[in-house]
């Protein structure tokens, strides 16, 4: 095994490179405890989520740098980072990670403004006289 293993995730605007080592289980982002930077509780889970299914916890040393976006595009760049992380070790994990779709990049972003529209769907108000 690789002394480190460096991967990428993305989610939205969200950028997270994370790199992981042996260790005993701690996760730093942008220098905080995940804890600390992830003040919501679930956007915490979320992130740590591939650790838990996993059950690899305490195994590993994880340190990410993520920018861009908001805090839940963040947690979901941190989680499929980690992810990839764990399937790089361990090709077991896959088999685990893959019905909860922790491998896969969510496709969704926030959809452009179109010109003569308020928004990207949303029309100016409509007068009829």
């Amino acid at each position: 095994m690789k002394e480190v293993i460096d991967t990428v995730g993305r989610r939205k605007t969200s950028v997270a490179r994370v790199f992981m080592t042996p260790g005993k289980g701690r996760v730093i982002i942008n220098k905080l405890p995940a804890e600390e930077y992830f003040k919501d509780e679930v956007k915490c889970r979320v992130a740590l989520r591939p650790l838990v299914l996993a059950e690899k916890t305490e195994d590993f040393d994880i340190k990410v740098n993520v920018h861009g976006g908001g805090i839940s595009g963040q947690s979901g760049a941190v989680s499929l980072a980690i992810a990839r992380a764990l399937a790089e070790t361990d090709d077991s994990v896959r088999a685990v990670f893959k019905p909860e779709r922790l491998l896969t990049r969510d496709p969704r972003m926030v959809e452009r403004k179109k010109f003569g529209r308020k928004k990207a769907r949303k029309s100016f108000q409509f007068s009829k006289r």
